[in-house]
């Protein structure tokens, strides 16, 4: 495998025990490159905040041995390539969040149509009416020209994938674990399956890397940050599931769930997602409709098209019964505002006034406008 030596550094670099993604970003943060991580004052890299000496000396020398014959002998085993941050293959949507990753290892092809994604993802232990739903909304949102993205998992995720796959559609699974072995071991013909469709695996593991618990909130931000938007099928109260929607919310994608059972257990969390702002939708067609009212997420100037900028409105009465932050967000829609400039305005942080922000669309005092920007109603 052919590598550029600022990619080997960079492989160097994520395969060293005990280095996520954010510590990963603030060591190349602070001394510029994967390189000169390896030639920095030792007292430089154990001032970033729980980076301490010990894994500041196995980066470092973890670095200047350049150690990553073995991970590259696994990848061209497995059939898996590097994609880095920045260059033309990495994912248009992922680039756009919160410490997105530096490296992807891929088996399979990622094309510029997955912009166009919608992730579908639920618990694992889920009842035959989360099955059918996910199987449902993977097949019918694929036949529509999404890609869908879940984590392979069993249960919803499964399920999600085989949709997709049966309408003949795109589909990626997101790994928390590394690529020489696919977890579940039982969806291992499915993971062959999505490649041999045109589809991908991707994880930011390194290939041996085992799926430890602690890596699937991880993961989970690669599915959302993925997707234009997250539909939770099923999940209980404390599915994993959870914290996709949430990692939506907070990176301005939409977060939808799918009515349950109100005496089930195995949609309580759904159910509270939908307490807490997220979108009621029935099936496919409710999310293709929502999605087609927000701009996809291209990085375009402005946040409006050209034809379709705001008109200055007559001053409006503000709504009675807002609480203090919500008060806040209507005095600062005097004109249309992004998420980031609401954010700074109220001085809350966006996976907080994400939530507000549903709660005053459902109540009709805010509407979202093209590019994730709001204006009063």
């Amino acid at each position: 495998m052919n590598l550029t030596p600022q990619e080997r550094d960079l492989l160097a670099l994520t395969i060293v025990p005990g280095i996520g993604p954010r510590l990963l970003a603030a060591l190349l943060e602070r001394c510029g490159s994967a390189a000169a991580v390896a030639t920095a004052p030792l007292g430089d890299l154990t001032s970033i905040p729980y980076l301490g000496d010990t894994v500041a000396k196995q980066v470092q020398e973890s670095l200047r041995r350049g150690d990553v014959e073995k991970e590259l002998a696994l990848m061209e085993q497995h059939q898996v390539r590097l994609v880095t941050l920045g260059s033309a293959e990495y994912p248009a949507n992922l680039a756009r969040i919160d410490v997105p990753p530096r490296v992807l290892f891929v088996r399979g092809m990622l094309k510029a149509e997955d912009a166009q994604a919608v992730a579908v993802v639920g618990s694992r232990s889920c009842t035959s009416y989360g099955k059918r739903v996910a199987e449902r909304f993977g097949h019918d949102l694929a036949r529509a020209g999404y890609t869908v993205v879940s984590g392979l998992a069993r249960g919803i995720d499964g399920m999600a994938h085989r949709g997709a796959l049966a309408a003949r559609g795109r589909t990626i699974a997101v790994l928390a674990g590394g690529l020489s072995k696919v977890y579940p071991p039982e969806h291992a013909d499915l993971a062959a399956e999505i490649v041999a469709s045109g589809g991908a695996l991707l994880t930011e593991a390194a290939m041996l890397m085992e799926p430890m618990a602690s890596m699937f909130p991880t993961r989970n931000r690669i599915i959302s940050g993925l997707s234009r938007g997250v539909v939770l099928v099923e999940a209980a109260e404390k599915s994993g599931a959870l914290i996709t929607a949430s990692r939506a919310a907070e990176q301005g994608r939409e977060a939808f769930a799918v009515p349950g059972n109100v005496d089930s257990p195995a949609s309580a969390g759904t159910l509270r997602l939908l307490r807490q702002g997220a979108k009621l939708v029935r099936n496919a067609a409710d999310v293709i409709d929502d999605l087609n009212g927000i701009a996809p997420l291209t990085g375009a100037d402005g946040p409006f098209p050209d034809e379709a900028a705001p008109s200055v409105a007559e001053p409006k009465a503000p709504p009675p019964n807002l609480d203090s932050v919500q008060q806040a967000i209507w005095d600062g829609l005097d004109e249309p505002r992004s998420v980031d400039d609401l954010c700074r305005l109220v001085g809350k942080p966006i996976a907080e006034l994400t939530g507000v922000l549903m709660t005053l669309e459902l109540k009709r005092v805010v509407r979202r406008l093209p590019g994730n920007f709001y204006e009063r109603c």
